[in-house]
């Protein structure tokens, strides 16, 4: 095998990375406490580079006339890659959406069945001393109709594991058709706003998502919907949210992920917002954790490998 070739990881990154890249004739040299201005000035000497979400791949990060042959992304989401510009330059793209699918599937069903069912404010309050039982009386998932609004990695795996819970699951995909079955139907958004009980969010972030789910989109169903994200917060405006919740438009929300993760560099406007949703009571927070296990974390490493030694260099 040819080991002149080389990788660059400037992310953190699972140890079994390293022995999969050998493996597939890469040398590996991992760096990921290297700077922005570390990696514009020796990324010439890579014919690889792989990263996770936190560094964007750009014409200012490489310049001109870069020589990688390949970003490879650890996760699903692209939107920290210029893929017009990394395509104008040859530079192909490689990412692992199916190596945390999985997690996700199992994330979105049980954090919905937590929110539905009042579990993390019960767990409180009984830590607290207070048993409450009828004030948590909580909503089956059977006999609800569950929008999905995108059908990759993400939604078909929540789908799959949704179909056992005896609800009807209806699908919206701008770029898919065709894929209906006995578990699921393929729907247009005006039926998902029409018959939606819980709308869940698997859609990837690009010009065209940035914001979609606003006042407006929210405005548009016509049953009080529980809403799930586990897809990019920038879809959702904090402040769009928070007034849905204080109409009743929306009965409760799960966000994995928000419109700014930074949270101690949150506008004044998505301070007030957050601090809304955080005191609502029928809202869940976690911090980013879908597609975050032990097992993604081996299956994402698996994935991207796999799709490296299909590129044929």
């Amino acid at each position: 095998m040819n080991l002149l070739r080389r990788c660059l990881i400037v992310d953190p990154m699972h140890d079994s990375l390293f022995a999969m890249l050998a493996d597939a004739g890469w040398e590996a040299d991992y760096q990921p406490g290297i700077t922005r201005d570390e990696i514009r000035s020796i990324h010439h000497q890579y014919q690889g580079m792989i990263i996770r979400s936190k560094t964007k791949v750009n014409h200012d990060l490489l310049g001109d006339s870069p020589t990688l042959r390949f970003v490879g992304r650890a996760g699903a989401g692209l939107d920290n890659l210029d893929l017009a510009y990394l395509a104008e330059k040859g530079v192909e793209v490689v990412h692992a959406a199916e190596g945390n699918r999985d997690a996700v599937g199992e994330f979105t069903v049980g954090v919905l069945r937590s929110l539905l069912r009042n579990i993390p404010r019960a767990h409180q309050e009984v830590l607290q001393e207070r048993w409450l039982r009828e004030e948590n009386r909580g909503s089956e998932i059977m006999g609800k109709t569950v929008g999905i609004v995108g059908f990759g990695n993400m939604g078909q795996a929540f789908a799959r594991r949704l179909s056992g819970f005896g609800c009807k699951i209806l699908v919206y995909d701008k770029y898919k058709e065709g894929f209906g079955n006995d578990l699921w139907q393929e729907a247009d958004m005006d039926e998902l706003f029409r018959q939606t009980d819980i709308l869940s969010l698997h859609i990837p972030l690009t010009h065209e998502t940035r914001a979609m789910v606003n006042s407006d989109y929210l405005s548009r169903f016509q049953k009080p919907i529980v809403l799930v994200n586990t897809a990019r917060g920038e879809i959702v405006p904090l402040a769009d949210l928070s007034a849905a919740v204080s109409a009743g438009r929306v009965t409760g929300a799960a966000l994995d992920v928000l419109e700014n993760e930074k949270l101690d560099t949150l506008s004044p406007i998505q301070r007030e917002a957050f601090t809304k949703l955080a005191n609502a009571g029928n809202v869940i927070f976690t911090p980013h954790i879908a597609g975050w296990t032990f097992e993604s974390h081996v299956k994402i490493n698996v994935a991207l490998v796999d799709k490296i030694k299909t590129l044929g260099f």
